[in-house]
C-alpha cells in the first residue's frame, strides 16, 4: 500500500487554476441547528467534527482544493468559536468572516450579510457548512457560469425525502423548492450572480428568508445550468446525528484508492482507516506518521536480521497498516503535499531496504553468501524499479497502468510486504528474496509494457 499523502496541496491551498467567473466562495455557518442539539451541545453545529476537522473547515479546505482563491465564512450564532477557527484558517489561506446579525431569520438573511463583500463580482460560489463533499465533486462546479447548481439525480430516499428538489427543462433548472415531485435534489452548492441578492430581498418581503427561497426566485427568471454529481462521489448534508454519522462512514471508505489492489484494498485499508479515523480528532502531522512507518520498517528489518521470523513478520505487515496511515490522515484532515509524498516515498524506499537487507542476513543461515547477496540485490533493485517506473509515467503523464489488476501479481509494495510476512512466519527467508525479485520483475515489466503499447498507439 502507498502511503503517499501526495495531492496538489500546499499548506491547504492547491495551485489549481481557477476560472475567472468565480473568484471568490461564500460559506453559510452562521445557524443554530436544533436537532443536532445531542451532538452539539448547544453549540454551533459548523463546529462538529468530521475526520477530525470542524464542518467550517472541511468546507473551506474544500474549496481551497477546488481551486478557490478567497472565501468569506457567514457567522451568526456562536459567532466567536467559530470565526476563531476561521481566523486559524487565515494563516493557511485567504479567508475571513463577516457577522450576520439577523441569521436567525434564515440562511437567506445570512447570505444578505455577505452582500457588500460581493458586489461588482461576476458571480461567487455558494455552500454550507453543514454539506460535506467527497474529493472532486465541486471540480466541475468551478468551470461554470452563473447561475448553476450541483445536482444529484439519483438521492436516496431519505436524501429526497430532506432534499430540495429541481425541475428541469431542457437540461437547466427552472424551479426548486421541496414541495416539488421531482426526482433530482440540488446538493447545496451554487455558482451565483449578484442579482441573486434582489431576489433574497423580494421572497424576505414576502415572509421567506431562506435560501431556497432566494435560489428558487432566481430560478424562475434565469434558469440554473446544471452540473451533475459526479460517479461515485457522494455528498452528505449533515442535519441529525444520524446524518453525522452516514458522513463519517462514507468519509472512511472514500480512504480507499482506486489504484489500490487486493492487499490494500481488502486486507490493509479496514485496518489502517480503522486507525486513522481513530486518531482523527488528535490531528496528527502526516510526516510524522510517515516517519514513524519507516522507524517501523527499519525495526522490521533488524529482527528479520537475527532471525526473529515471526516477530519480523509481524511487524513487516505492522509497517504495511501503518503506511496507510499517513496518507489517510492527510486526506482526512486536508494537508496533502508534494512534498509529504516526497518525504513519504524517500521514507518507504528505507524501510524496504532495511526488511530485504534484514532478509539477506537471515538467509545466510541457509544459503551460500553469493546467492544471499544476489537474491537481495536482486529483490531491492526490483522493488525500487517497480516503484519508480510507476511514480515516472505519473511525472511524465503517460497513461497510467491498471493497478489493481497488476496488484493480484503482488509486486506492489503491498504485496511485497504482505509476501515478505507470509515467508518470514513460515522461516523461509530465501523463498522470500525469491518471491519478491519474481514478482517486482513481472510488474516491472507489465507496466512498462502496457505504457509502451498504448504510447504506441496513440502516436
Amino acid at each position: 500500500m502507498s502511503g503517499a499523502h501526495s495531492s496538489t496541496a500546499t499548506g491547504g491551498r492547491p495551485g489549481v487554476p481557477f476560472p475567472s467567473a468565480s473568484r471568490i466562495a461564500i460559506v453559510l455557518a452562521a445557524g443554530r441547528s436544533h436537532r443536532l442539539r445531542a451532538v452539539t451541545g448547544g453549540g454551533s453545529k459548523a463546529l462538529v467534527r468530521l475526520g477530525g476537522l470542524p464542518l467550517v473547515e472541511r468546507a473551506v479546505r474544500s474549496l481551497w482544493a477546488a481551486g478557490i482563491s478567497d472565501v468569506l465564512v457567514v457567522v451568526g450564532y456562536n459567532a466567536g468559536p467559530v470565526a476563531a477557527i476561521v481566523s486559524r484558517l487565515a494563516r493557511a489561506g485567504p479567508v475571513r468572516a463577516v457577522m450576520a446579525e439577523s441569521w436567525e431569520l434564515g440562511n437567506g438573511a445570512s447570505l444578505r450579510a455577505a452582500q457588500s463583500v460581493v458586489e461588482g463580482e461576476e458571480s461567487f460560489v455558494l455552500m454550507t457548512a453543514d454539506h460535506v463533499f467527497s474529493e472532486g465533486v465541486l471540480t466541475g462546479l468551478m468551470s461554470a457560469s452563473a447561475p448553476a447548481v450541483l445536482v444529484d439525480h439519483h438521492p436516496d430516499p431519505e436524501t429526497w425525502e430532506e432534499g430540495t428538489r429541481v425541475r428541469e427543462r431542457e437540461g437547466s433548472v427552472v424551479a426548486m423548492g421541496k414541495e416539488l415531485d421531482e426526482p433530482a435534489v440540488e446538493c447545496g452548492a451554487f455558482v451565483l450572480p449578484t442579482e441573486v441578492f434582489a431576489h433574497q430581498v423580494k421572497a424576505a418581503a414576502a415572509g421567506d428568508h431562506s435560501l431556497a427561497g432566494a435560489v428558487s426566485g432566481l430560478a424562475a427568471v434565469r434558469p440554473f445550468r446544471i452540473v451533475p454529481l459526479p460517479e461515485e462521489c457522494w455528498w452528505q448534508d449533515v442535519d441529525t446525528p444520524l446524518d453525522l454519522s452516514t458522513a463519517r462512514r462514507r468519509l472512511r471508505r472514500s480512504l480507499v484508492k482506486d489504484g489500490d489492489g487486493p492487499v490494500s484494498r481488502y486486507l490493509n485499508r479496514p485496518v489502517s482507516s480503522r486507525i486513522s479515523v481513530a486518531l482523527a480528532s488528535l490531528r496528527p502531522s502526516p510526516d510524522v506518521l510517515s516517519v514513524l512507518a519507516a522507524m517501523l520498517g527499519v525495526l522490521s528489518g533488524w529482527a528479520l536480521s537475527v532471525g526473529a521470523g515471526i516477530a519480523g513478520g509481524v511487524l513487516v505487515h505492522a509497517t504495511s497498516i501503518l503506511d496507510g496511515v499517513d496518507g489517510e490522515s492527510a486526506r482526512l484532515q486536508m494537508r496533502a503535499s508534494p512534498r509529504g509524498a516526497m518525504l513519504d516515498g524517500v521514507l518507504d524506499r528505507i524501510a524496504d531496504a532495511a526488511i530485504l537487507a534484514g532478509l539477506g542476513i537471515w538467509a545466510l543461515r541457509f544459503a551460500s553468501a553469493e546467492t544471499c547477496l544476489l537474491l537481495t540485490v536482486a529483490a531491492t533493485t526490483g522493488a525500487i524499479l517497480s516503484m519508480a517506473t510507476k511514480d515516472r509515467a505519473a511525472a511524465l503523464t503517460l497513461p497510467q497502468a491498471p493497478e489493481r489488476v497488476l496488484g493480484w501479481v503482488l509486486g506492489g509494495r503491498d504485496g511485497r510486504l504482505l509476501l515478505v510476512t507470509v515467508f518470514a512466519l513460515a522461516g523461509l527467508p530465501v523463498a522470500a528474496l525469491v518471491a519478491v525479485t519474481a514478482t517486482s520483475a513481472v510488474s516491472l515489466a507489465a507496466r512498462v509494457a502496457f505504457v509502451r503499447r498504448i504510447v504506441r498507439r496513440s502516436r
